[in-house]
């Protein structure tokens, strides 16, 4: 292609792109939504959850963030997304190296997605990072998300009391926990405040409601009335008012969200913000192979299944002839329980798992086996995260614009294509 026509096809997809930008945030206040502040800057009130294993990488947090919302990278196992880093990796195994090697791919692998996903925002937006607090090495992609530029940093999955300390050197990049109930949101701003820092904004995520890894202690505390939204996020906001620190620290509620009316509830009780998982998992733009947003975008609510992931966490995925299969077992999986001479996967993704640390109250598979195929689309091997809620366009797979257009605005997309995919 000639330069100057490559050049001219760049600035009009900016300009296209800032345009579209600029419709949403006028859709967003038509609609009586209120933006919100984080990092700086002023935003749409939509952040897109991480999601892994590569199911929301660099492509998917550049669109969100592009047209003004909070994008999301999920850091686990980015080198799946690079052959030339699979290729360096791919086939170890026993070698005494092969922890380190792997780790030090995946943390350039996460490096290149933020790039990516910068690039693709145009500065516009804000790009953030997801980085489960329950990852082996949680302290190394800290370090690489901040080095590397991220906006924010998005932890869940185990209370991260220590992330202050972490991000000391970047006082600019947002810190923002994912918690579930007020009682940990008092205990983490509490122990932040000795620490002198306060949370960016904090996620109240609905473990009854929300895909993935969930914020509960175990199966049957998912449906507690505590974890309701009406319940949580008074209680929180009235635990700001007395600690005096009162429209300081943001509200992004998360779980079962699919609608414009949705958000104008969350922001009436006093969110901020709105995070989506699946409804973005199932873009055109999600990093992940057309068939996992084929699974995702099918499941029907008698398809989710509760269970205890390998992390000792309660999850929440659809039934797949693998997940169905290994719900049969688990039993005598955890019956049969015992310490593993090493990682299936050879790099330790978890700190505790419950398969490798022979561990029978945990779950008993390799979640990032599981993951990789689901991110490929094998529908009979993989493990499939997702959210309770049905999707705003049923099977349909749509674009990000198309997604973001429905929630702030209303607007359906017109008639599908049939056929349309990733």
């Amino acid at each position: 292609m000639d330069k100057s026509l490559a050049t001219d096809l760049a600035v009009k997809a900016s300009v296209d792109s800032a345009a579209a930008a600029a419709i949403l945030q006028t859709l967003a206040h038509d609609s009586g939504l209120r933006p919100w502040r984080l990092g700086g800057r002023e935003l749409v009130p939509v952040v897109q959850g991480g999601m892994g294993v590569c199911v929301s990488a660099g492509g998917l947090a550049g669109a969100v963030a592009r047209l003004g919302g909070v994008g999301t990278v999920s850091s686990v196992d980015l080198r799946r997304l690079h052959p030339d880093l699979m290729a360096q990796t791919g086939h170890l195994d026993k070698e005494p190296d092969a922890k380190a090697v792997i780790n030090a791919a995946n943390l350039e692998a996460l490096d290149r997605e933020i790039r990516r996903a910068r690039q693709l925002a145009q500065g516009r937006g804000l790009v953030a990072v997801n980085i489960m607090k329950a990852l082996g090495a949680y302290e190394d992609y800290v370090r690489q998300a901040l080095a590397s530029g991220a906006d924010a940093l998005v932890v869940g999955a185990g209370l991260p009391l220590d992330l202050p300390e972490l991000a000391r050197d970047y006082p600019t990049v947002a810190l923002i926990p994912i918690l579930s109930d007020a009682r940990g949101v008092q205990l983490l701003v509490r122990k932040w405040q000795k620490k002198g820092r306060l949370p960016d904004a904090i996620v109240i995520e609905h473990p009854g409601l929300a895909g993935g890894h969930l914020g509960a202690a175990k199966v049957a505390d998912l449906h507690d009335p505590r974890f309701d939204f009406e319940v949580v996020i008074p209680q929180v906001l009235e635990f700001f008012k007395t600690a005096g620190i009162e429209r300081e620290i943001p509200l992004i509620a998360a779980g079962g969200i699919n609608c414009r009316d949705d958000i104008l509830r969350l922001q009436a009780l006093g969110a901020s913000a709105v995070q989506l998982g699946t409804a973005f998992a199932v873009t055109q733009e999600c990093d992940a192979n057309p068939a996992f947003k084929k699974v995702l975008a099918e499941a029907k609510p008698e398809d989710m299944v509760e269970f205890v992931s390998v992390a000792g966490l309660p999850a929440r995925a659809v039934r797949t002839p693998w997940l169905d299969k290994y719900i049969r077992l688990e039993p005598k999986l955890q019956a049969a329980a015992h310490v593993k001479a090493k990682c299936n996967m050879s790099f330790d993704c978890l700190a505790h798992c419950g398969l490798r640390d022979g561990v029978a109250s945990m779950g008993q598979f390799c979640i990032d086996q599981q993951l990789g195929h689901a991110f490929d689309g094998n529908m009979r091997k993989g493990l499939f995260f997702r959210g309770a809620a049905r999707l705003p366009f049923g099977d349909q797979i749509r674009s990000v614009q198309e997604l973001m257009q429905w929630l702030l605005g209303g607007i359906r997309p017109a008639a599908s294509i049939a056929g349309a995919q990733a």
